[in-house]
């Protein structure tokens, strides 16, 4: 049998190629991995050389806090009134329109007074009459009683002069009643103003005839304001009387005297009245609203940061970042908070963080839990 030498003598060549390739494959990947495992093992405990600098707040915890809350109300006049004749009668005079200010004594309307001036007169020519008639009888009396004296006038005539006299006094003394009625009338015929103030309504025009009683004008005074604010019972008894509070009139604040709180609690509304004191140099209109403002104190443990500190997590929670001291650096960890209230720019919140820890104030969108970073200003 005849065989071919040379595919006799190149197979176990082939053989040796192969192998002596795969055993150069290894060696290849074994020293790159090595390479790669001494680059991991000379840089794993290095820091990086420039990292990322943030700005810290330190966390409080507190057992409460307060809010800013307001409360409406309205501006009220001092003294304001509804004014209108005692008698009655047809309106002569009233040449005052609203918005007129008026001052005190200031006649604002008139009566027609011809009828009564008639019967003044009548009544004065009455009382005339009577005087006469009684210094008459008096001097009369004065004789009879000097002649009854002698014994010349009898006794019942003089009782009759000196009883007649008596007489005409009372009726003098009703006469003269009657006068001053009239000149009350007279008196009450004009509407004067009771005090410094402002026309706010007109309800009737000259020539309307008037029953006692019928408003005519109101008046509201301008000086002695006040503001009546709706607040919560509970709130009502923490204010104090005759202290300074801030009122908010036409987005200024001012200082107002609180004057009084009412004992009773509105049925529609379910607030209690407290009543303060406008200052003399404000201006303001009758039924202008006005708030109250305060700050509540909310009794809820937690401590205040800035919103830029919290990053948006799962389940309606929110993350923080806190950062713990690591060789000269600062490592960050995650913790989780729930949101209490927002005031601003900074919010309430509880939750993982210990008192007094730092938190990282903003930027936390570009850091993740466990980065190295350095720490400059903040509080």
């Amino acid at each position: 049998m005849n065989q071919n030498p040379e595919k006799a003598d190149t197979r176990p060549g082939r053989r040796t190629s192969s192998l002596i390739g795969i055993a150069g494959a290894v060696a290849i990947v074994v020293v790159i991995t090595g390479i790669l495992e001494a680059r991991v093992a000379l840089t794993g405990g290095v820091e990086p050389k420039n990292p990322l600098a943030v700005a810290k707040v330190t966390y409080e915890v507190q057992d409460s806090y307060s809010r800013p809350v307001s409360y409406l109300g309205l501006v009220t006049a001092g003294r304001k009134a509804i004014l209108g004749f005692e008698i009655p009668g047809q309106i002569a005079t009233l040449e005052i329109r609203e918005g007129d200010p008026v001052k005190q004594g200031q006649e604002l309307a008139a009566l027609d007074t011809g009828a009564l001036q008639a019967r003044r007169k009548a009544t004065a020519a009455e009382l005339e009459q009577a005087r006469t008639e009684l210094e008459l009888a008096q001097l009369k009396s004065d004789r009879q009683k000097e002649l009854s004296a002698t014994g010349a006038v009898s006794k019942e005539a003089f009782d009759d002069t000196r009883l007649r006299a008596r007489a005409l006094t009372s009726r003098v003394e009703a006469v003269e009643a009657q006068l001053a009625s009239i000149d009350i009338e007279l008196e009450k015929s004009r509407l004067l103003a009771p005090y410094d103030g402002v026309i706010a309504d007109r309800y009737v025009y000259q020539g309307a005839v008037v029953s006692a009683g019928t408003p005519v004008v109101r008046l509201v005074e301008l000086t002695n304001q006040e503001a009546r604010i709706g607040v919560p019972a509970t709130m009502a008894g923490a204010l104090e009387i005759g202290q300074q509070y801030t009122l908010t009139l036409r987005d200024q604040s001012l200082q107002a005297r609180l004057l009084t709180v009412r004992p009773d609690v509105d049925p529609v509304t379910r607030t209690t009245s407290v009543v303060f004191a406008i200052p003399p140099d404000v201006s303001a209109l009758d039924g202008e609203p006005i708030t109250l403002d305060y700050r509540e104190p909310v009794q809820m443990r937690g401590g205040w940061l800035p919103m830029a500190a919290l990053l948006e997590g799962q389940r309606g929670t929110w993350n923080v970042l806190r950062v713990e001291p690591d060789g000269e650096l600062y490592r960050t960890t995650r913790e989780s908070v729930e949101v209490l209230d927002i005031q601003g720019d900074r919010v309430y919140v509880f939750g993982t963080l210990p008192d007094g820890a730092w938190v990282v104030a903003d930027g936390i969108h570009r850091i993740t839990p466990g980065t190295l970073v350095s720490v400059t200003g903040g509080n």
